[in-house]
C-alpha cells in the first residue's frame, strides 16, 4: 500500500476507484483478440520488443497472471482501458483469447486510467508524460492546478514537464531516447534560444556533460558579463560564419563560448570557466596552440 501512498492522493483515489470496479467484475471473461483495439488514449508509444518477447514466452509458459481491463464498444469490440503491454505480448505468444475485465468508461475516464496504469508502472518517458498532461488539459478542459490535485503532483512538477514541449524537436527526440536528463532538459529549457538549445544539447551529448555543468553553462549564457549579474540582452544578428566559429571553438575548448559584440562592430570572444581547474584546462589547450 505504501506505493499509492507514493503516487499521491489523485492517483491514489483513482487506482483505488479502478480498484473497486475490478473486484464488482467477474474476472472469468474470456474475451477474443481479434475482438480487441489498441487504447487510442495510450500515452506510451515506445514498447521494447525485447521485453515483449520475454512477456510473451513467460504468457506460453504460465498464461496471463493479471487480466486486462477493457470497456466494450459494442457486441463484438472492445478498447483497452489497461494492459496493452500484455495484450501485444499475448499476440505474440499466438493466444485467441485473453482473460479481462470489462467496464464502462467514458473517454475523459479512459484517458485518465491509462495515464494512471502507466505512471503506476513509471516506465513513460519525461516528454510521454508531457504529452499526457497536454492531452489532459486540452480534452478534459483542466488547468494546470485541477490537474496537478487530479494526478496528485505538485503544480510545479506538473508545470515543468509542460515546459518541456517547448523545446526543440531534436531534444524531445534526444530525451525520449535517454540522450540526456530531465534535469538536462530542465536547464535547458532556460535558453531563449532553440539554436543555442540545441548547441548545448550537441555538446551534452558529445562531452557526456552533467547537469550541474549545464546549468553552469546556461547561468552565464543569461548573464549579461559571465559574473551572474543578469540584464536583458539585445538581440544581436551575426552573419553565419560567425555562428559556425562559434560552435567551431565550442566544441574545441569543450565550453561555452560567446560573442560580445557592440553597436560599432568592436568586440571580444568570451571563454567562460566555472574554477580554477577548468581555467587551467582552457590555459592548456592554448599552450599547446603555441608549441
Amino acid at each position: 500500500m505504501a506505493k499509492r501512498n507514493a503516487l499521491g492522493r489523485g492517483l491514489g483515489a483513482l487506482i483505488d476507484d479502478a480498484d473497486q470496479v475490478k473486484e464488482a467484475t467477474s474476472v472469468s471473461n474470456e474475451v477474443e483478440l481479434s475482438k480487441i483495439q489498441a487504447n487510442p488514449f495510450q500515452p506510451r508509444t515506445n514498447f521494447d520488443q525485447e521485453a515483449l518477447e520475454e512477456l510473451a514466452s513467460s504468457i506460453r509458459e504460465i498464461g496471463i497472471i493479471q487480466p486486462l481491463t477493457l470497456r466494450k464498444l459494442n457486441d463484438d469490440q472492445y478498447q483497452i482501458i489497461a494492459g496493452e503491454r500484455r495484450f501485444r505480448a499475448a499476440k505474440l505468444a499466438g493466444l485467441e483469447k485473453v482473460p479481462a475485465f470489462v467496464r464502462e468508461a467514458g473517454d475523459e475516464e479512459m484517458l485518465e486510467l491509462a495515464l494512471v496504469e502507466n505512471i503506476q508502472r513509471e516506465d513513460l518517458d519525461a516528454i510521454e508524460v508531457a504529452l499526457s498532461y497536454q492531452r489532459l488539459i486540452e480534452e478534459c478542459q483542466l488547468t494546470q492546478e485541477s490537474l496537478s490535485e487530479r494526478v496528485g503532483k505538485k503544480r510545479s512538477t506538473v508545470s515543468n514537464y509542460l515546459r518541456l514541449l517547448r523545446l526543440p524537436a531534436l531534444i524531445q527526440k534526444g530525451i525520449r531516447e535517454q540522450e540526456i536528463s530531465m534535469g538536462h532538459a530542465r536547464a535547458l529549457v532556460n535558453i531563449a534560444e532553440p539554436e543555442t538549445q540545441v548547441m548545448i544539447f550537441k555538446q551534452i551529448v558529445k562531452y557526456d556533460f552533467s547537469v550541474r555543468k549545464v546549468e553552469e553553462i546556461v547561468r552565464k549564457i543569461n548573464s549579461d558579463d559571465g559574473e551572474g549579474n543578469a540584464a536583458p540582452k539585445k538581440t544581436q544578428s551575426f552573419p553565419e560564419e560567425y555562428g559556425q566559429l562559434k560552435t567551431h571553438l565550442a566544441k574545441y575548448f569543450n565550453t561555452s563560448v560567446d560573442f560580445k559584440i557592440n553597436d560599432k562592430g568592436k568586440g571580444k570572444i568570451v571563454i567562460p570557466f566555472s574554477d580554477p581547474k577548468e581555467l587551467e584546462r582552457i590555459i592548456g589547450i592554448f599552450d599547446r596552440l603555441n608549441s
